[in-house]
């Protein structure tokens, strides 16, 4: 591990809630995220599951859910997040 953290914000789809994403990110774990907008508990919670997760497990576990019927909700808004910034990095 590097012991660099890196920080990245993110704007979510207007779809959803939250409205940005706040990222620290160290290697290739998930050190904070702060979610600006959205339900504040489940948002919380959310954040507190993910801090010290590697990012390929955060992707594999939030890709793909869906909120009210929209095609996203603010799990897979991360996970759309975390790709992002997994493309930059290369």
């Amino acid at each position: 591990m590097s012991g660099k953290t890196e920080s990245f914000i993110y704007e979510t789809s207007p779809m959803v809630c939250s409205q940005e994403m706040k990222f620290e990110i160290e290697g290739d774990t998930v050190k904070a995220v702060e979610i600006l907008g959205g339900c504040p508990g489940n948002l919380i919670g959310i954040s507190n599951l993910v801090a010290g997760m590697k990012i390929s497990d955060v992707i594999k576990k939030f890709e793909g859910i869906s909120c009210a019927g929209k095609p996203t909700s603010c799990p897979d808004q991360m996970a759309q997040a975390l790709k992002q910034y997994l493309a930059r990095r290369k």
